[in-house]
């Protein structure tokens, strides 16, 4: 999904941060507005988005139709979610690097970890730096 689709769209920034409390009617006043595409993308020429399928990463709180926010410029450290290409097909994991081993950890225990092997072919192809979606109606 490419990332100028976000360019020019602005949204209001209200001053006040949201409470879990009780909020102030007081704090009720606009600050300015936002850009979004410059919130979410710090470097435009390495930034894309790729829609979720899939729940094996539903307890890092990346579920199916999320919008990942992916920046290939970053490199993979230990416990980032990653996107990698992986025997031919995409996958977000947690990037683990144990010693001189590379995994990729689900954050499902339905799913295994996978150990990265001479044999596979396997890119990660950026960091995870934005996950959007829509909240839980109940």
């Amino acid at each position: 999904m490419p990332i100028d689709l976000l360019e020019g769209v602005e949204i209001p920034l209200f001053a006040s941060y949201i409470s879990a409390g009780f909020p102030s009617p007081a704090d009720d006043y606009l600050e300015d507005r936002i850009e979004l595409g410059e919130y979410l993308v710090q470097n435009p020429t390495s930034t894309f988005m790729m829609k979720v399928k899939g729940n094996s990463m539903r307890d890092a709180n990346i579920h199916e139709g999320d919008l990942l926010v992916i920046d290939k410029s970053l490199k993979p450290r230990d416990g980032l979610p990653v996107v990698c290409f992986l025997d031919g097909e995409f996958t977000v994991k947690t990037f683990r690097k144990i010693k001189d081993k590379v995994f990729l950890e689900p954050a499902n225990p339905a799913y295994p970890r996978i150990e990265i092997t001479e044999e596979m072919d396997m890119r990660v192809w950026g960091v995870i730096v934005w996950i959007l979606h829509k909240p839980v109606m109940r």
